[in-house]
Protein backbone atom coordinates (compact mmCIF):
# COMPACT_ATOMS: atom_id res chain seq x y z
CA UNK A 1 0.00 0.00 0.00
CA UNK A 2 2.73 2.22 0.91
CA UNK A 3 4.72 1.34 -1.71
CA UNK A 4 1.76 1.87 -4.37
CA UNK A 5 1.09 5.47 -2.63
CA UNK A 6 4.95 6.33 -3.34
CA UNK A 7 5.02 5.38 -6.61
CA UNK A 8 1.42 7.67 -7.55
CA UNK A 9 3.09 10.48 -5.83
CA UNK A 10 5.97 9.80 -7.73
CA UNK A 11 4.17 10.00 -11.27
CA UNK A 12 2.12 12.90 -10.02
CA UNK A 13 5.53 15.34 -9.63
CA UNK A 14 5.65 16.07 -13.08
CA UNK A 15 2.10 17.29 -13.47
CA UNK A 16 2.41 19.48 -10.31
CA UNK A 17 5.63 20.80 -10.58
CA UNK A 18 4.35 21.77 -14.59
CA UNK A 19 0.91 23.41 -12.82
CA UNK A 20 1.98 26.47 -12.14
CA UNK A 21 3.42 27.20 -15.76
CA UNK A 22 0.10 25.78 -17.16
CA UNK A 23 -2.32 27.62 -14.90
CA UNK A 24 -0.16 31.28 -15.73
CA UNK A 25 -0.59 30.19 -19.63
CA UNK A 26 -4.15 29.60 -19.34
CA UNK A 27 -5.08 32.46 -17.79
CA UNK A 28 -2.29 35.03 -19.05
CA UNK A 29 -2.51 33.50 -23.20
CA UNK A 30 -5.65 31.05 -23.38
CA UNK A 31 -8.18 32.70 -21.57
CA UNK A 32 -7.63 36.03 -23.29
CA UNK A 33 -7.36 34.58 -26.61
CA UNK A 34 -10.82 33.42 -26.30
CA UNK A 35 -12.13 36.31 -24.95
CA UNK A 36 -10.55 38.17 -27.87
CA UNK A 37 -12.17 35.34 -30.59
CA UNK A 38 -15.40 35.78 -29.27
CA UNK A 39 -15.65 39.74 -29.32
CA UNK A 40 -14.37 39.68 -32.84
CA UNK A 41 -17.62 37.59 -33.45
CA UNK A 42 -19.61 40.68 -31.38
CA UNK A 43 -20.11 44.50 -32.09
CA UNK A 44 -18.49 45.05 -28.23
CA UNK A 45 -17.89 48.90 -28.09
CA UNK A 46 -15.80 49.72 -24.82
CA UNK A 47 -18.61 52.48 -24.65
CA UNK A 48 -21.30 50.29 -24.43
CA UNK A 49 -20.20 47.01 -22.33
CA UNK A 50 -24.29 45.28 -22.97
CA UNK A 51 -22.90 44.88 -26.52
CA UNK A 52 -20.60 41.95 -25.57
CA UNK A 53 -23.31 39.56 -25.30
CA UNK A 54 -24.63 40.24 -28.80
CA UNK A 55 -23.74 37.57 -30.88
CA UNK A 56 -23.31 38.96 -34.61
CA UNK A 57 -20.87 36.09 -36.23
CA UNK A 58 -18.67 37.07 -38.94
CA UNK A 59 -19.97 40.32 -39.46
CA UNK A 60 -17.25 42.22 -38.33
CA UNK A 61 -14.91 40.15 -40.72
CA UNK A 62 -16.93 40.69 -43.63
CA UNK A 63 -16.80 44.94 -42.55
CA UNK A 64 -13.18 44.94 -42.84
CA UNK A 65 -13.20 43.09 -45.76
CA UNK A 66 -15.22 45.79 -47.35
CA UNK A 67 -13.13 48.58 -46.12
CA UNK A 68 -10.61 50.57 -48.03
CA UNK A 69 -8.76 51.43 -44.94
CA UNK A 70 -8.34 48.09 -43.45
CA UNK A 71 -6.94 47.19 -47.14
CA UNK A 72 -4.54 49.87 -47.52
CA UNK A 73 -2.76 49.07 -43.85
CA UNK A 74 -2.43 45.60 -45.00
CA UNK A 75 -0.40 46.30 -47.83
CA UNK A 76 1.88 48.45 -46.54
CA UNK A 77 2.22 46.41 -43.61
CA UNK A 78 3.18 43.89 -46.47
CA UNK A 79 5.36 46.03 -48.37
CA UNK A 80 7.19 47.14 -45.43
CA UNK A 81 7.67 43.81 -44.28
CA UNK A 82 9.22 42.94 -47.18
CA UNK A 83 11.35 45.68 -47.79
CA UNK A 84 13.01 45.72 -44.42
CA UNK A 85 13.39 42.45 -44.32
CA UNK A 86 15.00 42.43 -47.86
CA UNK A 87 17.21 45.51 -46.15
CA UNK A 88 17.91 43.38 -42.89
CA UNK A 89 19.13 40.33 -44.80
CA UNK A 90 21.72 42.00 -47.11
CA UNK A 91 23.42 44.54 -44.90
CA UNK A 92 23.11 41.53 -42.18
CA UNK A 93 24.89 39.32 -44.15
CA UNK A 94 27.78 42.23 -45.53
CA UNK A 95 28.51 42.78 -41.83
CA UNK A 96 28.72 38.95 -41.18
CA UNK A 97 30.80 38.56 -43.31
CA UNK A 98 33.36 41.41 -42.55
CA UNK A 99 33.08 40.68 -39.44
CA UNK A 100 34.22 36.88 -40.31
CA UNK A 101 37.25 37.97 -42.17
CA UNK A 102 38.41 40.36 -38.75
CA UNK A 103 40.94 38.59 -36.81
CA UNK A 104 41.52 41.32 -34.02
CA UNK A 105 39.02 43.01 -32.51
CA UNK A 106 36.14 40.31 -33.41
CA UNK A 107 34.87 39.64 -29.98
CA UNK A 108 34.38 43.13 -29.40
CA UNK A 109 32.41 43.91 -32.75
CA UNK A 110 30.47 41.44 -32.31
CA UNK A 111 29.18 42.94 -29.02
CA UNK A 112 28.67 46.63 -30.88
CA UNK A 113 26.73 45.12 -32.93
CA UNK A 114 24.26 43.67 -30.49
CA UNK A 115 23.86 47.11 -29.53
CA UNK A 116 20.84 48.10 -31.72
CA UNK A 117 18.74 45.34 -30.86
CA UNK A 118 18.68 46.18 -26.77
CA UNK A 119 16.91 49.46 -27.29
CA UNK A 120 13.03 48.95 -27.04
CA UNK A 121 11.54 49.76 -30.52
CA UNK A 122 9.93 52.90 -28.04
CA UNK A 123 13.25 54.60 -27.57
CA UNK A 124 14.13 53.91 -31.05
CA UNK A 125 11.03 55.70 -32.30
CA UNK A 126 12.13 58.83 -30.05
CA UNK A 127 15.44 58.59 -31.53
CA UNK A 128 14.80 58.63 -34.63
CA UNK A 129 11.78 61.01 -34.01
CA UNK A 130 14.42 63.31 -33.12
CA UNK A 131 17.01 62.79 -35.91
CA UNK A 132 14.42 63.34 -38.34
CA UNK A 133 12.74 66.32 -36.86
CA UNK A 134 11.93 69.46 -39.23
CA UNK A 135 13.58 72.27 -37.06
CA UNK A 136 15.94 70.89 -34.50
CA UNK A 137 16.44 67.03 -36.03
CA UNK A 138 19.92 66.47 -37.05
CA UNK A 139 19.68 65.03 -40.51
CA UNK A 140 18.16 68.10 -41.61
CA UNK A 141 20.79 70.56 -39.35
CA UNK A 142 23.62 68.62 -41.80
CA UNK A 143 22.06 68.26 -44.77
CA UNK A 144 21.83 72.23 -44.56
CA UNK A 145 25.61 72.95 -42.79
CA UNK A 146 26.74 70.66 -46.09
CA UNK A 147 24.60 72.90 -48.28
CA UNK A 148 22.78 69.47 -49.97
CA UNK A 149 19.55 71.43 -49.22
CA UNK A 150 18.48 75.30 -47.99
CA UNK A 151 15.28 73.96 -46.40
CA UNK A 152 14.16 71.77 -44.05
CA UNK A 153 13.24 68.58 -45.51
CA UNK A 154 9.66 67.22 -43.78
CA UNK A 155 10.74 63.66 -42.78
CA UNK A 156 8.19 62.76 -40.94
CA UNK A 157 5.37 64.79 -42.48
CA UNK A 158 5.41 64.08 -46.19
CA UNK A 159 4.00 60.56 -46.74
CA UNK A 160 6.74 58.84 -48.41
CA UNK A 161 9.52 60.03 -46.72
CA UNK A 162 7.57 59.34 -43.53
CA UNK A 163 7.49 55.65 -44.98
CA UNK A 164 11.29 55.70 -45.84
CA UNK A 165 12.56 57.01 -41.97
CA UNK A 166 9.85 54.34 -40.46
CA UNK A 167 11.90 51.53 -42.40
CA UNK A 168 15.11 52.94 -41.93
CA UNK A 169 14.36 53.11 -38.10
CA UNK A 170 13.38 49.24 -37.86
CA UNK A 171 16.49 48.26 -40.32
CA UNK A 172 18.58 50.03 -38.01
CA UNK A 173 17.53 48.41 -35.06
CA UNK A 174 17.07 44.26 -36.09
CA UNK A 175 19.93 44.34 -39.44
CA UNK A 176 21.93 42.84 -35.77
CA UNK A 177 19.59 39.79 -35.75
CA UNK A 178 19.98 38.86 -39.44
CA UNK A 179 24.19 39.82 -38.67
CA UNK A 180 24.33 37.53 -35.59
CA UNK A 181 22.67 34.38 -37.12
CA UNK A 182 24.71 34.76 -40.47
CA UNK A 183 27.87 35.28 -38.66
CA UNK A 184 26.96 32.16 -36.61
CA UNK A 185 26.46 29.83 -39.71
CA UNK A 186 29.61 31.41 -41.08
CA UNK A 187 31.46 29.67 -37.88
CA UNK A 188 29.94 26.47 -38.54
CA UNK A 189 30.72 26.16 -42.23
CA UNK A 190 33.07 23.42 -42.46
CA UNK A 191 36.48 24.52 -44.71
CA UNK A 192 36.64 21.27 -47.18
CA UNK A 193 34.16 22.40 -49.39
CA UNK A 194 35.98 25.69 -49.89
CA UNK A 195 39.26 24.76 -50.47
CA UNK A 196 38.19 21.95 -53.05
CA UNK A 197 36.74 24.70 -54.99
CA UNK A 198 39.53 26.58 -54.69
CA UNK A 199 41.77 23.68 -55.48
CA UNK A 200 39.20 23.20 -58.54
CA UNK A 201 39.79 26.79 -59.82
CA UNK A 202 36.85 29.15 -58.58
CA UNK A 203 37.38 31.97 -57.62
CA UNK A 204 35.77 34.56 -54.78
CA UNK A 205 32.40 34.86 -56.01
CA UNK A 206 31.56 31.54 -57.58
CA UNK A 207 32.79 30.16 -53.85
CA UNK A 208 30.23 32.47 -52.20
CA UNK A 209 27.48 32.35 -54.78
CA UNK A 210 27.69 28.53 -54.89
CA UNK A 211 28.77 27.24 -51.54
CA UNK A 212 28.80 29.96 -48.70
CA UNK A 213 25.54 31.61 -49.58
CA UNK A 214 23.10 28.28 -50.00
CA UNK A 215 25.17 27.05 -46.67
CA UNK A 216 23.65 30.21 -45.11
CA UNK A 217 20.24 30.04 -46.43
CA UNK A 218 18.86 28.08 -44.00
CA UNK A 219 20.16 31.15 -40.96
CA UNK A 220 18.80 33.24 -43.23
CA UNK A 221 15.26 31.73 -43.66
CA UNK A 222 15.11 31.30 -39.82
CA UNK A 223 16.24 35.26 -38.91
CA UNK A 224 13.48 36.14 -41.66
CA UNK A 225 10.84 34.10 -39.66
CA UNK A 226 11.65 35.94 -36.09
CA UNK A 227 11.54 39.06 -37.98
CA UNK A 228 8.49 38.56 -39.90
CA UNK A 229 6.42 37.98 -36.48
CA UNK A 230 8.28 41.29 -35.07
CA UNK A 231 7.46 43.49 -37.90
CA UNK A 232 3.68 42.15 -39.11
CA UNK A 233 3.02 43.41 -35.90
CA UNK A 234 4.84 46.73 -35.53
CA UNK A 235 3.15 48.83 -33.47
CA UNK A 236 5.57 50.70 -30.96
CA UNK A 237 8.17 52.31 -33.75
CA UNK A 238 5.34 53.51 -35.71
CA UNK A 239 3.30 55.23 -32.84
CA UNK A 240 6.27 57.15 -31.52
CA UNK A 241 7.46 58.26 -35.06
CA UNK A 242 4.03 58.87 -37.34
CA UNK A 243 1.33 57.65 -35.01
CA UNK A 244 0.12 56.55 -38.40
CA UNK A 245 0.18 59.77 -40.28
CA UNK A 246 -0.03 61.83 -42.21
CA UNK A 247 -3.83 61.19 -42.56
CA UNK A 248 -3.24 57.79 -42.24
CA UNK A 249 -0.29 57.34 -45.34
CA UNK A 250 2.08 55.13 -42.36
CA UNK A 251 -0.89 53.76 -40.79
CA UNK A 252 0.24 49.49 -40.34
CA UNK A 253 -2.16 46.82 -39.49
CA UNK A 254 -1.53 47.16 -35.61
CA UNK A 255 -1.62 50.85 -35.45
CA UNK A 256 -5.02 50.29 -37.01
CA UNK A 257 -5.99 48.03 -34.85
CA UNK A 258 -4.73 50.48 -31.73
CA UNK A 259 -7.15 53.16 -33.24
CA UNK A 260 -10.21 51.07 -33.70
CA UNK A 261 -10.31 49.73 -30.87
CA UNK A 262 -9.43 52.13 -28.17
CA UNK A 263 -9.69 55.41 -30.17
CA UNK A 264 -12.72 54.44 -31.37
CA UNK A 265 -13.44 51.92 -28.85
CA UNK A 266 -14.64 49.18 -31.72
CA UNK A 267 -13.33 46.47 -29.28
CA UNK A 268 -14.63 43.75 -31.78
CA UNK A 269 -14.20 45.23 -34.73
CA UNK A 270 -10.57 45.24 -33.40
CA UNK A 271 -10.09 42.13 -32.75
CA UNK A 272 -11.16 40.90 -36.05
CA UNK A 273 -8.53 43.32 -37.66
CA UNK A 274 -6.22 41.29 -34.63
CA UNK A 275 -6.84 38.13 -35.95
CA UNK A 276 -6.49 38.77 -39.49
CA UNK A 277 -3.02 40.20 -38.91
CA UNK A 278 -2.24 37.51 -36.61
CA UNK A 279 -2.90 35.11 -40.04
CA UNK A 280 -0.41 36.86 -41.85
CA UNK A 281 1.89 36.32 -39.45
CA UNK A 282 1.79 32.43 -39.27
CA UNK A 283 1.40 32.52 -42.91
CA UNK A 284 4.52 34.51 -43.47
CA UNK A 285 6.39 31.81 -40.90
CA UNK A 286 5.13 28.67 -42.55
CA UNK A 287 6.29 30.49 -45.70
CA UNK A 288 9.67 30.64 -44.27
CA UNK A 289 9.67 27.36 -42.48
CA UNK A 290 9.02 25.85 -46.30
CA UNK A 291 11.83 27.70 -47.78
CA UNK A 292 14.07 26.81 -44.59
CA UNK A 293 12.92 23.04 -45.49
CA UNK A 294 14.10 23.93 -49.44
CA UNK A 295 17.45 25.28 -48.34
CA UNK A 296 18.15 22.15 -46.02
CA UNK A 297 17.45 19.70 -48.63
CA UNK A 298 19.45 21.42 -51.21
CA UNK A 299 22.36 21.37 -48.97
CA UNK A 300 21.66 17.85 -48.15
CA UNK A 301 20.74 18.04 -44.40
CA UNK A 302 17.54 16.59 -42.60
CA UNK A 303 14.44 18.35 -43.00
Amino acid sequence: MIRALTTRRGEMAPFLLLFPAIATMLFVVALPLVFSLWTSLTPYKLTKPSTLYDFIGLTNYIRIFGDWDFWAAFLRTILFLTVAINLEFVLGLGIALLINRITWGQRGLRTIMMFPMMFSPILVGFQFKFLFNDHIGVVNNALQSLGVTDQAIPWLVDAQLAMFSITLAEVWMSTSVFAILLLAGLFAMPRDPLEAAKVDGCNSWQVFRHITLPFLMPFAYIAMAIRSLDIARAYDLVAVMTDGGPAGRTELLWTLVARTGYDEAKMGEANAMAYVSTVLSVLFTWYFYRKLVAARRYMGGVE
